[in-house]
């Protein structure tokens, strides 16, 4: 569920129309709901409850400071990628030891500054990584934690550049070599390896996948443990799918922890898990002013001021978001979102940006209500690799972030300005 609603004719984020924040802040800009955003993180702890599972927020989704500080809180942990994304872990409050360090490729640096700031493990994705650890760790005088990251070989059925848990991606170790990996590195000096970590993919739509998963990873820690190695949690790592299309297109989280939770009770370590999409993906929207309209050949075309440098998912993934006028025409106020919405006034538009490619655009061939010029644009579940993933291309400076509170709005991020552009430049 969500707190994004069209109410009198007109979409509200909470108690605050769209219209007001666009007109008050510009546009292009988030908006995210703090209703929405704390209310699935404690779907999440609430599901996992009965195995007292650690949640860890993945910063990468969605970084900005205030949502960070919302969640911190609220008691959330989190999964970082990067120096820079423990940086804004711990400027939000995050503690240290609720902060997981994932990624195939740290650096020493960002190896040296994770174990200087104590965080909870390390995620480790190769031999060669295991054994730069344990160097950075031993020149620091210090005692590092990790956990291997298994490659399950199973298939999330998901886009190919998302899909995490096959043996043909970057990420992880083989399962089938992971036993030796274990016991070839049992007696390092300065790495404990204490844990196994997990991530398939995302977005993951069908629970199958995690159960297979899991499944693997059980029956890889019984081994290990028979082994004689200790093995003290097992981090299923995120990837939950959310509604991109329509409000039934994905499983509440509470269905996948019905099938998990039976392979989890009772076992002697602990749990974590890394959700970020399922959490942020829809709390956010991406408003966004219609500049002009153009036909070329059969197509037509409604021209935004959003672009791909400000949501890049449907050019990089072919991802579906749903878009809709802020104050439909009478008849077309959606009753819920859906993809096989139909306009009682509607066309058949592409609806694209002004940056200077040919994949600049936020929709194809998309039914919409008709628009004009200065109409408001909706674009939903954009809360997930929205902002995050965005860039200064074309020269054009970032959106602003709005945060939502019951019938109040704060600017959590203000619009970029020409001077911010150029302002790491003036050296």
């Amino acid at each position: 569920m969500d707190h994004f609603s069209y109410k009198n004719g007109e979409l509200y984020c909470e108690s605050v129309p769209a219209e007001r924040i666009a007109r008050e802040v510009g546009t292009p800009t988030y908006v995210y709901s703090k209703a929405t955003l704390l209310h699935h993180y404690h779907q999440v702890a609430d599901a996992f409850a009965p195995v007292k599972a650690t949640i860890c927020y993945s910063i990468k989704s969605c970084g900005n400071l205030h949502i960070c500080r919302l969640l911190a809180e609220a008691g959330c942990g989190f999964d970082v990628t990067s120096g820079g994304e423990l940086f804004r872990a711990l400027r939000a409050g995050g503690k240290p030891d609720q902060i997981i360090y994932a990624g195939v490729g740290k650096t020493d640096q960002e190896i040296a500054d994770a174990l200087e700031t104590g965080i909870a493990a390390f995620n480790i994705e190769s031999e060669a990584e295991i054994e730069n650890i344990d160097r950075i760790a031993g020149q620091m005088g210090k005692r590092a934690v990790g956990a291997i990251r298994i490659n399950p070989d199973v298939d999330p059925k998901t886009h190919v550049k998302t899909t995490t848990g096959k043996k043909e991606t970057k990420f992880g170790v083989d399962i089938d070599r992971a036993e030796r990996v274990f016991e070839q590195f049992r007696n390092l000096k300065n790495l404990r390896i204490a844990g196994l970590h997990l991530h398939i993919g995302s977005p993951v739509y069908e629970i199958q996948p995690y159960v297979d998963a899991v499944t693997k990873a059980t029956k890889l820690i019984d081994e290990l443990t028979r082994r004689g190695h200790r093995i003290e949690w097992l981090d299923l790592g995120g990837g939950f799918a959310v509604n991109y299309k329509h409000p039934d297109q994905a499983l509440p989280v509470t269905e996948h922890a019905k099938a998990l939770l039976p392979l989890l009770k009772g076992k002697p370590y602990r749990i974590a898990l890394e959700p970020g999409r399922y959490i942020v993906g829809n709390a956010g929207i991406l408003l966004s002013r219609v500049l002009y309209r153009k036909t070329g050949g059969n197509k037509r075309f409604v021209i935004i001021d959003a672009a791909m440098n400000d949501l890049i998912r449907p050019t990089l993934y072919d991802s579906y978001h749903f878009i809709w006028p802020a104050k439909p025409s009478a008849g077309n106020v959606p009753a819920s979102r859906d993809s096989d919405l139909v306009a009682t006034d509607g066309e058949t538009v592409d609806v694209v940006g002004p940056i200077c490619e040919s994949g600049d655009y936020l929709a194809k061939d998309r039914p919409l209500p008709k628009t004009e010029r200065g109409d408001l644009l909706a674009v939903f579940t954009a809360g997930a690799y929205g902002f995050a993933m965005s860039s200064n291309y074309n020269n054009r400076p970032r959106a602003a972030e709005v945060l939502v509170d019951g019938e109040n709005y704060r600017l959590i991020r203000r619009r970029e300005t020409y001077e911010d552009l150029v302002a790491a430049e003036n050296v």
